[in-house]
């Protein structure tokens, strides 16, 4: 069996600290977890970034994000695995 592990772009809506961690509230079209930015300091509340195992590791405009998750969408199933929800409007 193959694992795929997805980057999924998120805007931050919050920004907290975690025991000297700068983390962050991510929304995924209506899914919402908590992501470390130690690898995007620049990011700020509205800024889009691309989640992968709980870290950001990019940033991104907005109408890339919006591109990738509408691709992500249809790939509801490999979504739903790495979040363990679907996004909201893929099925």
């Amino acid at each position: 069996m193959t694992v795929m592990c997805l980057g999924i772009p998120g805007r931050v809506v919050e920004i907290h600290d975690r025991a000297g961690l700068r983390m962050a509230t991510v929304d995924f079209g209506g899914v919402r977890r908590e992501a470390c930015l130690a690898y995007t300091p620049e990011a700020g509340v509205g800024t889009y970034v691309v989640i992968h195992v709980g870290f950001a590791i990019t940033t991104v405009d907005e109408a890339e994000a919006e591109r990738t998750l509408e691709v992500l969408r249809a790939m509801a199933d490999a979504v739903e695995g790495e979040l363990g929800e679907p996004l909201p409007g893929s099925r």
